[in-house]
């Protein structure tokens, strides 16, 4: 029997080491556990409604600022605005009742329109959807930031260090797992719904008794742009989308549904309702509240007339509301600004569910790379959101995370969504018209849908039609340019999975019995590893194995074959002289002439491999194997094993030692053998 060199001495039961990934992330979850990570509604609304949500904190500000362009005399234009958006979210949100019940897979918009419209209105969806949630979390954290720095002014030289922090903790948080970020997102979202809702009544009760809120920057006035007709309907237009941001992150929940508990539909329904509602009370009453205390928020605060730019940045809508209501000493105050920062940071948390579930759908019908549909140690799609988490830091970098900035990139890609989600919801129910006959339950639901769903896609047409000519100028360009880019990539990475599959897909021309079996163990030098990889091959029994030495230069050649005679190896030395210094054609020839010879062999290569622990070790080793290997692969009927030899350093991923420490052979604390340290023969 031949000799059992071996290194193989790590105890399979003992516990891991302790290591940065799993302090961050925990420990992995059983696959068996995934039920447990469903979410209840309670759970379910600050997760996927945290950005509808906090929309509230911005879009009033976005509307007002746009008015003000105007001039103080355009503010009388808000509550019309205001309630034309709300009107939107209303039909909105009816309208993806609709679609969370047709279509609960959580495909969400991108499934519908693939279905209804074809694959190329899928496609443009799932990319706009995508780019949305990264200016999503882009967005919520630039005005996450700003309302800290509204708190705190001397914060802002720190503006996209702290925006970039603040997303690798979201990552980090989210790939704990959705239970864990449901329990760590819950308590914020609830106290910032609270606080301002307990603001806009404060506001309003002062107001009904004669005593209304005054906001510091009521005093302010600011010199009105000369307007012609066009201008003025423009203007007009411009700042209903920018209010429209308050719709943003509604998509969110349809695309969640296979995230709730059962019965699914119902709860993902009942959640997009209370978001709903809740959003539209938020944003009218902030609007409201910000018209009678008289804030007056410029797109250059320069332009104030009384400001003093130079003391400070301008502090938010929602902080001016707040000082005026409570006071800006007052602890209402600082609660407010807290929890308004909290949950504008965590309405990225909605991006970071909705884009790896969008993402896992992409990646099952072809369109994105398959790591997308694979579950971490937490049973989340953890890719998808080190992508998403990747592509929001560098656009906050290039950014310089400023919200006025970002804003109007923002919204663009949510309308093309909306739009083509509607559209193909009117198909849908049409088709489902013309398969239902008579007046029974079925025919009146689907009669209803297509009337919600017919005015949903009105709406939302219209308004990507108004947001697309009042943004186009000021930034939106990018995000055209950005998706048709991404939809063209993912229709070539479909056609690259279709071609693949059909390359490899099975059929009886299949020939079986290939004659010859012959295993090569490429040899360096003479040492443990060769000897390892030397005792695999023998203990696989081919019908013929040989040891190759591939000769750059001839001085090693006598050493090597005195010591493969001394230590009595138990297979044939063959050199393979190389005198270009290459080292995987002269085999692959060596390879040629042997299947010349004796007919076409199935080869199996061993090649030893070293396993290190330190990252600045991996460029030290095995870099000529893996040039082999790659080109070894590229013959037919050639086989790669890589045999693994643990160096000492491996203990700090495997936990002990590959071999015994200096002194403990001598202290009788080892087992020789367990260590591979001396040859030991059977019969």
């Amino acid at each position: 029997m031949s000799p059992a060199v071996t290194n193989d001495s790590r105890d399979p039961n003992a516990a891991p080491s302790p290591t940065v990934k799993r302090m961050l992330i925990g420990e992995p979850l059983d696959s068996e556990k995934l039920d447990a990570q469903l979410l209840p509604k309670k759970r379910a609304l600050p997760i996927f409604a945290s950005d509808a949500l906090s929309s509230v904190a911005y879009a009033p500000q976005e509307l007002l600022m746009i008015l003000l362009i105007g001039g103080t005399a355009f503010m009388a234009f808000a509550p019309p605005v205001a309630a034309a958006v709300v009107v939107l979210l209303v039909v909105v949100v009816l309208s993806y009742r609709q679609l969370i019940k047709a279509y609960p897979s959580g495909g969400g918009d991108y499934e519908v329109a693939r279905t209804n419209i074809g694959e190329k209105a899928g496609v443009v969806v799932g990319s706009a959807l995508l780019v949305d949630y990264v200016l999503t979390v882009a967005v919520s954290v630039s005005s996450g930031v700003d309302n800290i720095i509204s708190a705190l002014p001397g914060l802002n030289p720190w503006r996209v260090e702290l925006a970039v922090t603040f997303v690798i903790l979201l990552v980090i948080v989210n790939l704990r797992g959705v239970r864990e970020a449901s329990q760590a997102f819950a308590i914020p979202t609830y106290v910032f719904i609270g606080s301002v809702a307990l603001m806009i009544g404060t506001g309003l009760f002062r107001w009904a008794v004669g005593d209304a809120p005054v906001a510091a920057s009521a005093a302010y006035t600011v010199e009105p742009e000369s307007l012609s007709q066009v201008a003025f309907v423009l203007l007009l237009l411009r700042a209903f989308s920018s209010g429209c941001s308050a719709l943003t992150g509604v998509e969110a929940v349809s695309n969640g549904v296979p995230a709730f508990r059962t019965p699914k539909v119902k709860n993902a329904q009942t959640t997009l309702v209370l978001m709903g509602g809740i959003a539209i009370v938020l944003f009218a009453g902030l609007t409201a509240l910000a018209l009678i205390s008289g804030v007056h928020y410029a797109e250059n605060p320069c332009s104030l007339i009384g400001f003093d730019c130079k003391a400070g940045p301008q502090p938010s809508l929602m902080a001016q509301v707040a000082a005026a209501t409570f006071g800006g000493d007052s602890i209402f105050f600082f609660i407010i600004q807290a929890a308004t920062a909290c949950v504008l940071l965590l309405a990225a948390n909605t991006a970071f569910n909705g884009f790896p579930l969008l993402g896992s759908v992409l990646a099952r019908d072809s369109y994105a790379p398959k790591a997308l549909n694979s579950r971490g140690d937490r049973l989340v799609f953890s890719n998808g959101m080190l992508i998403l988490g990747g592509a929001a830091i560098a656009i906050l970098v290039v950014f310089q995370a400023n919200l006025t900035t970002l804003i109007q990139l923002y919204i663009i890609g949510v309308f093309v969504s909306f739009s083509l989600g509607q559209i193909g919801m009117v198909r849908h129910w049409r088709r489902e018209l013309k398969l239902l006959k008579g007046n029974t339950p079925q025919r009146r639901a689907a009669l209803s849908g297509l009337v919600i769903n017919t005015v949903g896609a009105a709406f939302t047409v219209a308004v990507l039609a108004i947001v697309t000519i009042t943004k186009f100028t000021h930034g939106a360009w990018l995000v055209f340019l950005a998706m048709p880019v991404l939809a063209f990539l993912m229709i070539g990475v479909n056609r690259y999975y279709r071609d693949v599959e059909h390359e490899i897909e099975m059929d009886d021309t299949v020939k079986y019995g290939s004659s010859g079996d012959l295993a090569i163990i490429l040899v360096g030098k003479l040492q443990k590893p060769v000897a390892k990889a030397i005792d695999y091959a023998l203990a696989a029994k081919h019908e013929k194995t040989l040891a190759v030495h591939v000769a750059v230069t001839s001085d090693d050649i006598a050493e090597l074959k005195a010591d493969w005679e001394y230590h009595r190896m138990p297979v044939p030395l063959v050199v393979v002289d190389s005198p270009y210094r290459h080292y995987g054609s002269p085999l692959i020839g060596f390879i040629e002439k042997y299947r010349e010879k004796n007919g076409p062999a199935v080869v199996t290569v061993y090649m030893p491999q070293y396993i290190v622990g330190h990252w600045w070790e991996t460029p030290l080793h095995n870099r000529r194997a893996r040039r082999i290997a790659q080109q070894l692969m590229m013959v037919h009927g050639v086989t790669v094993t890589l045999v693994p030899w643990l160096l000492d350093s491996s203990e700090i991923v495997y936990g002990r030692r590959s071999r015994p420490l200096p002194g403990d052979d001598r202290g009788g604390r080892i087992d020789q053998r367990h260590y591979g340290l001396v040859e030991h023969s059977g019969d």
